[in-house]
């Protein structure tokens, strides 16, 4: 492996590990509000308490992954300057002004009503408290937004000139609101929704399998499931509109999703397959006439691109064919136990309409418990097929990545990207403990509520 395989590897690995975090909280903290809100709509009733329970769990899950989030992402940076000068030496007239909007505007808004949204709950009204929580999911947003307008740009650029071998704005509307933009934020933002509310939905499912819910544990359940079978309908449209933008925009990558290796009218549709890129063929493949056509351009006799038309200038096939099925198939997952698990609610097995009451078998909440993660699977597996599926460039069509490479011996490249994968795994598997060790021990909000984990009802509907 060369130093620029091993560099892409290493970047791939912090990205990786990066963006679990922020692909929970974008949505967690919108949970949050949520949870806020029902609890100042309550008060005085006996279900307040549960939606502060509900709200003081999830805040400490939001905590965590807030903190790890930032390290990683200060990590991440620092490798645009130690593996990849050349990208901020031709593209940083765009790129820093991009990152320090993030920065400027998304992260001080976070941190500045952090702190009361954490620590605040005692010392300021419920109303200001609840603000700080809405700001704080602003925040998450709007970091959400700049990142993206900056990694759409690069896939799809707009709004500048090359003066020099080096990018300067002409339109900064045209740079931030780029072609792929609008497509790539709302697919990341359900995306987010759907990451959340699975964790949330798991969560709730393994306390209730242990005997360690509290009263915030069904609200907390039913309040994720609901939200998950709203967003897998409206991510499936998104990500459509997303593909046609994306077979506009960047052929190369559809051919390579696809697996089209020759441009052809009524392409058919490869279910599962192995790309052969040496023969140039899909071998062993399962495939539906015309529909990858009526699909892609929604018209059965569309011609498609193929990879033949892009030599040397398109993506390696299988890990984008096989990330997008991964994606997809994840995706189809989360649709039949979300829709399954809201029916269930709907049907109002035990008592229905009662936030504190979730009508699931043992087996269904094991269900949903293994599902804690889903998100994540999904999550990877798009971002994937979005990044792989850019090369062999880095601003798409271009500046390619080997020419913006360090110029590092590839031993020394190989030795952090080990040592940065060791860490990584240890703070993922620390990071999954204390999550589960937070749902084990849920710790209450106010000293009247019953300190005891042990105290929860049991579970209602059949054993």
């Amino acid at each position: 492996m060369d130093t620029l395989l091993l560099s892409r590897l290493q970047f791939a690995a912090n990205i990786s590990f990066h963006i679990l975090f922020p692909t929970i909280n974008i949505a967690l903290c919108w949970f949050l509000v949520y949870f806020r809100m029902r609890h100042s709509a309550a008060k005085g009733t006996a279900s307040a308490q549960g939606w502060e329970e509900a709200y003081y769990l999830w805040t400490k899950v939001f905590a965590l992954t807030f903190a790890l989030g930032v390290v990683s992402g200060i990590t991440m940076s620092f490798q645009f300057g130690t593996n990849w000068p050349g990208y901020m030496e031709k593209t940083g007239n765009i790129a820093g002004p991009l990152l320090g909007y993030e920065v400027l505007t998304a992260f001080f808004l976070e941190a500045t009503f952090l702190g009361i949204m954490l620590f605040g709950r005692s010392r300021v009204s419920d109303r200001a408290h609840l603000f700080a929580t809405l700001m704080v999911a602003a925040g998450t947003t709007l970091s959400a937004f700049w990142i993206l307008s900056l990694n759409s740009w690069m896939q799809t650029p707009t709004g500048y000139e090359i003066i020099d071998g080096r990018f300067h704005a002409t339109s900064w509307l045209e740079v931030i609101f780029n072609p792929s933009f609008p497509y790539r934020l709302v697919h990341k933002l359900l995306a987010s929704t759907l990451t959340a509310a699975f964790l949330i939905a798991g969560l709730s499912a393994w306390q209730l399998l242990r005997g360690t819910a509290n009263g915030g544990t069904r609200r907390a359940l039913r309040a994720s499931v609901i939200a998950a079978a709203v967003a897998i309908p409206l991510q499936i449209v998104a990500g459509d509109l997303h593909g046609l933008n994306t077979l506009q925009h960047q052929p190369a990558k559809i051919a390579a999703i696809e697996g089209i290796w020759h441009t052809e009218k009524g392409a058919a549709l490869t279910l599962f397959g192995w790309p052969n890129q040496k023969e140039r063929r899909t071998d062993y493949a399962v495939q539906v006439p015309k529909l990858g056509s009526l699909i892609l351009a929604h018209d059965a006799d569309a011609e498609i691109k193929g990879l033949d038309e892009f030599p040397g200038a398109h993506p390696p096939v299988a890990p984008v064919f096989w990330s997008f099925r991964v994606m997809v198939g994840m995706g189809v997952l989360m649709l039949l136990v979300s829709w399954w698990a809201s029916w269930t609610l709907w049907r109002g097995r035990g008592q229905p309409g009662r936030d504190d009451t979730v009508p699931f078998s043992r087996w269904q909440l094991r269900l949903l418990a293994a599902m804690t993660f889903s998100g994540w699977v999904s999550t990877l597996a798009g971002w994937y097929v979005t990044e792989i599926g850019r090369q062999p460039f880095m601003v798409y069509g271009l500046l390619r990545t080997a020419d913006v490479v360090a110029d590092h011996p590839a031993g020394m490249v190989l030795s952090t990207l080990i040592a940065y994968l060791v860490v990584y795994v240890f703070l993922l598997a620390s990071y999954i403990l204390v999550l589960m060790y937070m749902a084990s021990h849920p710790a209450q909000p106010t000293a009247q509520t019953p300190q005891s984990p042990k105290a929860a009802t049991p579970i209602r509907g059949p054993a």
